[in-house]
């Protein structure tokens, strides 16, 4: 069940949790930095120069803008917007006295003079510190719930708090919402004072945790995401956890980590992984020291940040590596347990394609769940023939399906974010013959066609894709070149809507004196079109088929960037139509609606979809505790009667529905949760199990009718000879 858009206080710089991946072992610096020691660095002043240099360029740049006194505002907006989005930090004051950077920015990246962004950085830092000084002093006494006060938690369009007193107000709110969560979940003034305590103890830790290449990232961002929404800079670091994840495989022990307090946790292993072999690591597990090889010294990495433990995990396949951890069921003062790892390859077999098989009224239907256009570009690069890539595992997958005679296919697009064009067209080409997939119109308007030059299909039966909200980009690409040849049925919601293309340049290219890496950019350098010469951008790909919308494109996708590029069209390239469901539709809708009206866990899904926009749309929180008990306890009721309705359906418990804890994930069991998700892995899928019922749908009204056949399928299609 969907729950209610509570929302909690988070610090917008890079604090996520990390694999344990590839790249010399080495000593991080110490994890603590005070903010005076907040200061620019040689280096980082001159990867600032690198990226202007690339940016402020047309031949790279798809919309190339000066870096002028406007940029600089549009800077300094969006830097002020990284760091307090929530405006839950800065007065008007600070803003008031920030000002005098405000047309400076231009000037200092151009000169490499980057002291007013670090200025406005150790601000943020005392601000914190202010704000948890304060709200600790608030936990210090009963909170009043009897009041009509209300928590505004979505303070995105808010004005900036015009004094101290004003923020006071706000906070004690924001501390009020989390006290009355915890009160209703039946904790105890104490436990409350305790959690809380722990709570903004840690916001401030990880603030401190942060040190001058963050805010360097953070800063230049600013700056990247002023030319278009989907421009960036990447750190060394974080170009290599990028690259990582488009092979979809490192070198390391193969554990995720998270962060708890002041621990770092195993969250979840690897299966196959080294982290796995022996059964020696488990999830829950805390890792209190590291160590090199046999013997190297052990390095306390009790309150580090996640990177660092990670860098110090990291290593080259053959290599050892020894955690001294702490059981997951083990006191913080228990003895450590020792555990020697060689690192090897590890592959992220949970990030690649994947296939089942659904049965539908005696129909078999395919499923490949594609979560991204993953591609091992290195090995791509040196002519590997055997690199890793999505098209390659779904042309496997394909086979695997064929030979268990399914009867129809549906590629699972949901969340896919997008990935490599090459992969979205090469994947085109597995369904097919030949023919353009994408056009490409780069700087100065040149467009060129991407097609798929490969004679042939890895799979020429019926198709449908599946795709959300979140289907972006490759996505798009994939989606929208399907619809246009007619070759198979799209179903979901609008896609994002992002209708550019991205190449990465490494800084580390240009000549240098010394060894010392920049990172990355990742840039616009073209808009694709689609083979009938429209475009993805804002639009996304309509379906065929829709599903209830669970978010507007004003509020997620390309639509809702400030400053994202216009949509427009040119000419359609070339092609012949395989099919046309136009006829279909009007049969496809009435059983579409038919069936779900009967099914009670796509009811419940609507439901909670539509709760959710209606939670959302209000913005507020009421803080009167017999207000906030009363809707809890209606929920409660909902979540009973649904689990009844369940158990007599004979559907099981839904892993998901549970009544709200209060907790941050940070506060609650990492096994409890790493436990929750595998479940869920099970949990009905009412979506993809419709959509694989319409696909079946389409079979069936094509069965056996000759002439409703040759409206859809005009175009007989080519046999199955794709090259492997």
């Amino acid at each position: 069940m969907l729950k209610h858009k509570l929302i909690a206080l988070s610090v917008a710089l890079p604090l996520a949790m990390a694999m344990a991946a590839t790249s010399a072992p080495g000593t991080p610096a110490a994890p603590v930095a005070k903010a005076a020691s907040y200061q620019p660095s040689v280096e980082q002043a001159a990867a600032a120069r690198l990226v202007y240099g690339i940016l402020s360029d047309s031949r790279y740049v798809y919309r190339a803008k000066p870096l002028d006194d406007a940029m600089s505002m549009e800077i300094h907006r969006r830097f002020l917007e990284a760091l307090d989005a929530q405006k839950l930090f800065f007065t008007q004051a600070d803003i008031t006295r920030f000002d005098a950077y405000r047309l400076r920015h231009d000037d200092a990246i151009k000169n490499q003079q980057l002291g007013a962004a670090y200025d406005i950085f150790r601000t943020y830092v005392k601000r914190v510190d202010e704000r948890v000084a304060h709200a600790n002093r608030l936990l210090a006494k009963p909170f009043d719930f009897s009041t009509n006060d209300t928590w505004l938690y979505d303070r995105e369009d808010a004005a900036w708090a015009a004094n101290g007193a004003e923020l006071d107000k706000a906070w004690l709110n924001y501390v009020k919402n989390d006290a009355l969560r915890l009160k209703l979940a039946g904790r105890s003034q104490e436990e409350i004072r305790k959690t809380l305590g722990k709570r903004y103890a840690g916001l401030a830790e990880r603030v401190h945790e942060l040190r001058s290449d963050d805010v360097f990232e953070t800063f230049i961002n600013a700056y990247a995401t002023s030319i278009d929404p989907h421009t960036s800079y990447m750190s060394p670091r974080s170009a290599e956890n990028f690259n990582m994840q488009m092979r979809l495989s490192l070198e390391g022990i193969g554990a995720v980590l998270q962060r708890q307090e002041e621990f770092v946790v195993i969250r979840t292993i690897v299966p196959g992984g080294p982290a796995g072999t022996g059964g020696k690591l488990k999830v829950g597990d805390r890792v209190v020291a590291v160590g090199q090889g046999a013997s190297g010294p052990m390095t306390d990495v009790v309150g580090w940040r996640i990177d660092d433990v990670v860098e110090l995990i990291r290593g080259k396949k053959g290599t050892q590596v020894r955690l001294d951890v702490l059981p997951a069921e083990a006191g913080a003062d228990a003895k450590p347990t020792t555990i020697a790892i060689v690192r090897d390859k590890v592959k992220l077999e949970q990030q690649a394609a994947q296939k089942r098989v659904i049965d539908v009224d005696g129909r078999r239907i395919g499923v490949v769940e594609l979560p991204t256009f993953y591609l091992d570009f290195e090995a791509k690069r040196r002519g590997d023939k055997d690199a890793r890539s999505a098209t390659a595992d779904v042309a496997r997958l394909l086979r695997e399906l064929r030979a268990e005679k399914v009867d129809g296919v549906v590629i699972d697009l949901r969340d896919n974010g997008g990935g490599s064009l090459l992969e979205a067209v090469e994947l085109t080409g597995l369904f097919i013959d030949t023919g353009p997939v994408v056009q490409v119109r780069e700087t100065g308007g040149r467009v060129s066609i991407e097609s798929d030059t490969v004679g042939g299909v890895a799979w020429d039966g019926p198709l449908a894709v599946l795709v959300n909200r979140s289907s972006a980009s490759a996505s798009e690409i994939f989606a929208a070149a399907i619809q246009d040849y007619g070759r198979g049925l799209i179903i979901g919601e609008p896609t994002f809507g992002k209708g550019t293309v991205q190449n990465l340049i490494d800084l580390d290219r240009f000549p240098r004196k010394d060894d010392v890496k920049f990172g990355q950019v990742k840039l616009t350098v073209a808009q694709f079109f689609r083979v009938d010469g429209g475009t993805t951008q804002h639009a996304g790909v309509v379906p065929d088929l829709q599903f209830p919308v669970t978010l507007d494109a004003s509020e997620f996708g390309e639509s809702s960037f400030d400053n994202a590029l216009p949509a427009s069209r040119i000419a359609q390239a070339a092609h012949v139509n395989v099919g046309n469901f136009t006829s279909l539709g009007p049969q496809l809708k009435a059983r579409h609606k038919a069936r779900v009206a009967k099914d009670a866990e796509f009811g419940w899904w609507a439901q909670d979809v539509a709760t959710f926009r209606a939670e959302r749309d209000k913005k507020t929180l009421s803080l009167n505790e017999t207000v906030r008990r009363a809707e809890r306890d209606r929920m409660e009721v909902q979540r009973k009667q649904r689990e009844a309705d369940r158990k007599a359906a004979g559907l099981g418990s839904d892993v998901l529905a549970r009544a709200d804890d209060g907790l941050s994930a940070s506060e609650r069991s990492v096994a409890d949760q790493a436990a929750a998700e595998e479940a869920a892995k099970t949990r009905p899928d009412p979506l993809l199990r419709e959509s694989a019922a319409i696909l079946a749908d389409a079979l069936d009204l094509l069965s056996g009718n000759r002439a409703l056949t040759a409206q859809v399928l005009p175009v007989t299609r080519q046999p199955t000879v794709w090259a492997e």
